[in-house]
């Protein structure tokens, strides 16, 4: 049994990430999803523990001094990040737990746990990726305008990722992503244990 991996996966506003880290979860049973916590009140049919843990902002800013976040950011007016220990306890033997996460978080859990794999999640091209973001028809053009501008400056953080996936096509890309996590689980550094116990039970020559 391998041991517990952390994969970061992070991407621009409309390549698709959401959709493929949910397909992933949906066929991988021994993968799950990193719970963040938030400042922002609960949407219809949110709950707490289960979508975000919501926090308000005395407690949450109370908890981020006393360094219980691996990583946090202000979005919107609202905080949101993610809680060392619910970290900790993700990360089982046989496990995969998967940080939704952007690059400026990517850095800060990086600098707690290098050993995490990171994944970093593209759009075809620019042209698909406006299309995407206009297609939604919920957004305005002001946010519209700013969702771009924050992708073209995302997208650019591509290098600081062990891994690209570029969503062409969904099935070719959630492969590739379900392909990343299979090898990473196969690293003979992980299967250590395993191999050795093997060998322990080897027969004297």
């Amino acid at each position: 049994m391998h041991e517990g991996i952390l994969f970061i996966v992070s991407a621009p506003s409309g390549a698709g990430k959401t959709s493929l880290v949910k397909a992933l979860l949906e066929r991988d049973p021994h993968l799950a999803l990193s719970v963040s916590a938030t400042t922002r009140p609960p949407r219809s049919g949110e709950r707490d523990g289960v979508h975000y843990h919501f926090r308000d902002l005395p407690t949450l800013r109370a908890e981020i001094a006393a360094g219980a976040f691996l990583e946090y950011a202000e979005v919107y007016g609202n905080l949101y990040g993610t809680r060392e220990a619910d970290v900790r306890l993700g990360l089982r033997p046989g496990r995969g737990l998967i940080l939704e996460i952007d690059w400026q978080g990517a850095r800060q859990v990086r600098a707690r746990f290098p050993q995490a794999v990171s994944v970093f999640i593209l759009p075809p091209s620019w042209a698909e990726l406006e299309r995407r973001l206009c297609g939604r028809g919920t957004d305005s053009e002001a946010v519209i305008a700013r969702r771009l501008a924050e992708a073209r400056a995302d997208m650019a953080r591509w290098r600081e990722y062990d891994y690209v996936v570029i969503n062409d096509r969904f099935n070719a890309a959630l492969a590739d992503l379900a392909a990343i996590v299979a090898a990473e689980r196969l690293r003979a550094a992980r299967r250590r244990g395993q191999v050795e116990q093997l060998f322990a039970d080897l027969p004297p020559v």
